[in-house]
């Protein structure tokens, strides 16, 4: 079994945490305040993540639709597996993202990852649970860490 592809959802957002009701009305407020309640490595900075991010959205909204968007840099950020963390934020108010489907984005996973085919992996896995009817109602409820978990174990 290769165990540097395999990804667990749970155990990555256990280590990057969810965050209620952050206030920000454009992407680039909202990333600047959750890089500075992340519980970032030694050696990395709130800037450097908040860089990273700011650059990926200029190129194209992360907005995948649905009120959902997957902030995430364009290079693996990450030094190592270890460090690999997803952070799912909670929105105060939607914001307008620029999604296909034209909804307002109320809830972000940002994405940390250490290299391109864990990124493109938790991508995958993503998109298939946000297809996924049970785990969008959790969102739409704000589901909590624990609540979350649960849901992704069930569907794997």
């Amino acid at each position: 079994m290769d165990g540097e592809l395999e990804v667990d959802l749970a155990q990555l957002i256990h280590r990057g945490g969810v965050f209620k009701n952050v206030e920000g009305s454009t992407p680039q407020e909202i990333y600047s305040k959750v890089c500075k309640m992340i519980d970032l490595p030694d050696g990395m900075t709130s800037d450097q993540v908040y860089n990273a991010l700011c650059d990926r959205e200029a190129v194209l909204s992360t907005a995948v639709g649905n009120g959902i968007a997957l902030p995430h840099a364009r290079a693996p950020i990450m030094r190592d597996a270890s460090e690999q963390r997803i952070c799912v934020v909670y929105l105060k108010n939607p914001i307008d993202m620029k999604a296909p489907d034209e909804r307002e984005v109320f809830v972000m996973f940002v994405l940390l990852a250490h290299n391109s085919q864990i990124h493109l992996k938790v991508l995958s896995s993503l998109a298939a649970l946000f297809r996924d009817a049970k785990f969008k109602k959790a969102l739409e409820a704000r589901a909590d860490e624990e609540a979350l978990a649960a849901i992704i174990k069930e569907l794997a």
